[in-house]
């Protein structure tokens, strides 16, 4: 995760310039309360880019949201799967591969429904929330 002021959302790929494009986990997603809450368990202070995610979202929480769609301004994603954290945040620092198991702190694997370019300080909100509506089925956990 290198820090951006924008970024391309490309439908179907994922991020613009990114190594892995394609497939369903086209996108990472972590949410900065969740990381938060991690490392301060952990009591070390560390940077959100050590957990090698795409997107840094704030006040989304990703927690069992399987199959649910998120707008980043106009650009559209579908939560896939929990995105759970491998061994190199092991790597990274001791312990962190732990506290970042419970309640979907590792993030979320997204696919890109539709592109476009997104931007620090964009709107955030799910699509169904946003229409009103529930997700089908309730929890997607």
């Amino acid at each position: 995760m290198d820090p951006r002021e924008t970024a391309m959302l490309l439908a179907g790929k994922g991020l613009e310039g990114n190594a892995n494009q394609g497939g369903r986990r086209q996108v990472i997603l972590l949410s900065e309360e969740a990381w938060n809450d991690a490392t301060a368990e952990l009591g070390m202070p560390l940077d959100p880019s050590t957990r090698r995610g795409n997107l840094l979202l704030s006040g989304v929480d990703l927690e069992k949201t399987r199959g649910r769609t998120l707008r980043i301004g106009a650009a559209r994603l579908r939560i896939f799967i929990e995105c759970t954290p491998c061994d190199q945040m092991e790597k990274a620092c001791p312990g962190l591969q732990e506290f970042l198991k419970p309640h979907w702190r590792g993030g979320a694997c997204a696919e890109v429904l539709a592109g476009g370019e997104i931007r620090v300080g964009d709107e955030v909100e799910w699509e169904e929330e946003a229409q009103g509506l529930l997700p089908l089925g309730g929890d997607r956990s």
